[in-house]
């Protein structure tokens, strides 16, 4: 089968993507890149061989030799970067957020139907072996069916990760409750079955506010992001601009009736995602979320707290990054651009989880105030529902 050409635009912090997809005579080449950072571009292009390449992404669109495209750019361009994609008649890859509005979201959604060019968003928790094997224990009906769902996030790097560049900006992100747990909400209506109706929150910028920041235009630290630092508070070098929340708590309730709760928080010593969904017949928790992991199950009782569970599973090894889920991902979004059909992510899904983080952090900027989610357009589910397109 002759390689799919891929043309990648951004080659920031996600571009172990773009190495995922260049496989030479396995299915799929990086032919073309794009950034517009001259140094990263010139740096990162050698990745990838003899790619062509350009700071501007339009020139990577009107080329006929690429197939598609995968979008690995800050969160606040993916809504224009990306319909320009769609419109070009590229399928798209889109790396997670969909985009940081509800809006922002239903921009894209339209473009890909009104075009009918092919939208892959990249939710690649969905591929990761600890949310497969939660997923498949709980279709299996060891639980029963699920009734809450709760995840605690402890992002142990918070400081270096999201506080030292453009994430840290609510005019790139909207805020940290939508950036980075888009991810678990996704899982949470994966893991449920259902989509969040209503949310409220709350949340605080408790720690990193007060640090000491770079001026504008200040090249981030030496070593950033490999090197690391403890206590949150011996944090320096902050990004300029610091106004999103580093510790945020949210309730949901799904249209199935299911009630989930989500809490992050970025200044702990430990980087590792919770999970706890309760059915009618038990519940399961995960215990670390990379292979190797366990995830437990308690189905018989009722009796007081049993370290041994009723079942352990352990999650499979794999390599590569997020645990392997990174080369899955892509190998998904390879078939899905040949060939169509059915995939494990979905731009609904995506625009759901965006919507409900959007929601709840207008709440939790508003005292805790409750907000519906706002419902998609029912000829845009429709369209995304048909395996055909």
């Amino acid at each position: 089968m002759k390689d799919l050409r891929f043309g990648v635009v951004g080659l920031g912090l996600r571009v172990n993507l773009a190495e995922a997809a260049h496989r030479p005579g396995r299915g799929s080449v990086v032919a073309a890149v794009c950034d517009t950072d001259p140094a990263t571009l010139k740096r990162e292009a050698a990745r990838f061989g003899d790619p062509v390449t350009s700071p501007d992404h339009r020139d990577l669109l009107g080329r006929d030799d690429l197939d598609a495209i995968i979008l690995l750019t800050p969160d606040d361009t993916h809504e224009s970067i990306a319909v320009e994609c769609l419109q070009a008649g590229k399928p798209l890859y889109l790396e997670k957020p969909l985009a940081i509005t509800v809006e922002g979201c239903d921009a894209v959604l339209r473009a890909a139907r009104d075009t009918g060019t092919r939208l892959y968003v990249g939710h690649n928790m969905r591929h990761m072996g600890v949310v497969r094997l939660m997923r498949d224990i709980i279709r299996r009906g060891d639980i029963g069916e699920p009734k809450t769902v709760w995840v605690r996030h402890f992002v142990g790097y918070g400081g270096d990760y999201y506080f030292k560049d453009w994430h840290a900006d609510r005019t790139r992100t909207t805020g940290l409750l939508l950036q980075k747990a888009a991810h678990d909400l996704d899982v949470v209506h994966w893991l449920a079955g259902g989509y969040t109706t209503r949310v409220n929150a709350f949340g605080d910028l408790m720690v990193y506010g007060g640090l000491p920041r770079r001026e504008p235009g200040t090249p981030r630290p030496d070593g950033w992001p490999r090197d690391h630092t403890w206590p949150p508070t011996a944090h320096r070098d902050l990004h300029h601009v610091v106004d999103v929340e580093d510790v945020s708590v949210m309730n949901m309730v799904l249209d199935n009736g299911v009630i989930a709760a989500y809490q992050q928080c970025h200044f702990t010593p430990d980087y590792v995602r919770n999970y706890t969904v309760i059915g009618t017949e038990g519940r399961l928790e995960n215990f670390g979320d990379g292979p190797g992991a366990t995830v437990k199950v308690w189905n018989t009782g009722p009796t007081g707290y049993r370290p041994d569970a009723d079942i352990t599973y352990r999650v499979p090894d794999a390599t590569g990054s997020h645990g392997g889920a990174d080369t899955r991902i892509i190998e998904e979004f390879a078939r899905f651009a040949r060939e169509g059909g059915p995939v494990d992510t979905s731009p609904v899904a995506a625009r759901m989880s965006v919507a409900a983080g959007y929601m709840a952090t207008r709440s939790l900027r508003d005292g805790g105030t409750p907000y519906d989610v706002p419902s998609l357009d029912p000829s845009l589910v429709a369209y995304f529902a048909d395996d055909r397109r």
